[in-house]
């Protein structure tokens, strides 16, 4: 069935070009920008999902939006996510569980190992986070160095490092207490001193000793590694695999995130073989998500401040969210980030509309990036004056609160 599913898309990009004959399944029919054709092969209708994507699928459905109001959204919590249906994406929302921002810093100067502290990385500044829960947003991902945490001299299995471990903790235990959520990852790319990570035991013990620091906070979330890459999907899930057994035998509950290869991009989660890989995931706790990154440059890399057209965003994390409808999966987007011009704010909006529209399949997503150390970056929202502060922030984030 996956394989077919793979045809349909593979298919639907084909016709997407075309505005000489009836779309096929699963491709874009309309929406805010579209220009091509607007009906289906037998047997599909195009439905609207929100309005900037309405995509031909199976059966009857309808081809407007429903009905909306303008009701205010209500304010998301960590364990419920309400539904309205608004004029915001023209569809009936699933409000996020986790919505939020990653905090970033302590990665800087990967070169530089141990690094000094203040120097070559830095801790998020708690200034940012109490801005940020001012907003209203509940969780916070924060990078971290693995050299730093477990020095190469011992390797991922030996002691940690107890002063850059203290930095970590504090930190996660300033946002917890103020009632949010932590997300803690290693920013490695599933590397560790210059070489991939294949010793899935050591991998696996690596997060056993983690689990054990912090277990005992039900605010903090284990995100296993940032962005894998260059690595078959099969091996990484094999390792992320791992983790979560090993996790679960230390007696932590929290919320896992995996994150797959081809730095686990949304829009490459079918053709990069992870949608093959990850489809028998489990966790004995049944609370484990996947993590999907996602930009909307022209190369999705996130390093332009142009986006390809408006509805770039939904139509980069569709095929995602197909999947995870598809394979009862939950989703987390981890990491989205554009400009902050007409274009790119309407794309976001258009990725948002997407996973909230999608009846609850995405539980979350976090802007990158904040830190103290960004300056000027294009993508900073780190407060008061980041870039992403004064259209992003008020315009594409906060309207799907």
């Amino acid at each position: 069935m996956k394989s077919t599913f793979a045809s349909f898309v593979a298919a639907a990009a084909f016709f997407v070009s075309s505005v000489h004959a009836a779309q096929p399944l699963y491709a874009q029919c309309g929406g805010i920008g579209w220009t091509g054709e607007t009906t289906c092969v037998s047997g599909a209708t195009c439905t609207a999902l929100n309005e900037y994507y309405s995509q031909c699928l199976a059966g009857s459905g309808s081809s407007t939006p429903p009905t909306t109001t303008t009701s205010k959204p209500t304010t998301t919590s960590p364990t419920t996510a309400p539904s309205s249906t608004d004029s915001l994406c023209g569809a009936t929302r699933t409000k996020f569980t986790y919505f939020g921002v990653n905090e970033s810093g302590a990665e800087f100067g990967e070169t530089k190992i141990p690094g000094v502290l203040g120097t070559d990385y830095t801790w998020p500044s708690p200034t940012s986070i109490d801005y940020f829960t001012g907003q209203g947003f509940n969780v916070f991902r924060i990078p971290f160095l693995l050299e730093r945490l477990t020095p190469p001299s011992t390797g991922i299995t030996g002691a940690f490092d107890s002063t850059y471990l203290s930095g970590l903790k504090t930190i996660v235990n300033y946002v917890t207490n103020k009632g949010a959520y932590a997300i803690i990852e290693p920013h490695n790319y599933m590397r560790f001193n210059g070489a991939v990570i294949s010793d899935n035991n050591a991998f696996a013990t690596l997060w056993k000793n983690l689990a054990n620091e912090f277990k005992s906070n039900s605010h903090v979330i284990f995100d296993l590694m940032n962005e894998p890459n260059g690595i078959d999907a099969g091996v990484v899930y094999q390792a992320m695999q791992a983790a979560v057994n090993s996790i679960r035998t230390t007696g932590a509950t929290q919320l896992i995130l995996v994150e797959g290869t081809s730095w686990t991009g949304a829009w490459t989660w079918t053709s990069s073989g992870n949608a093959a890989a990850f489809a028998s995931l489990s966790d004995p706790n049944n609370n484990v998500a996947i993590e999907m990154h996602q930009y909307l440059d022209s190369d999705g890399s996130g390093t332009s401040d142009q986006c390809v057209s408006a509805t770039i965003g939904a139509e980069r994390v569709q095929d995602a969210t197909n999947w995870l409808k598809t394979n009862n999966k939950k989703g987390f987007l981890g990491e989205i980030g554009a400009g902050s011009n007409d274009v790119c704010v309407a794309a976001v909006k258009s990725a948002l509309c997407t996973l909230q529209t999608a009846g609850g399949v995405w539980i979350g997503a976090s802007w990158w990036a904040a830190g103290p150390w960004w300056g000027t970056y294009f993508q900073s929202i780190e407060p008061p004056n980041g870039t992403s502060i004064s259209r992003i922030l008020p315009e594409a984030l906060k309207p799907f609160m």
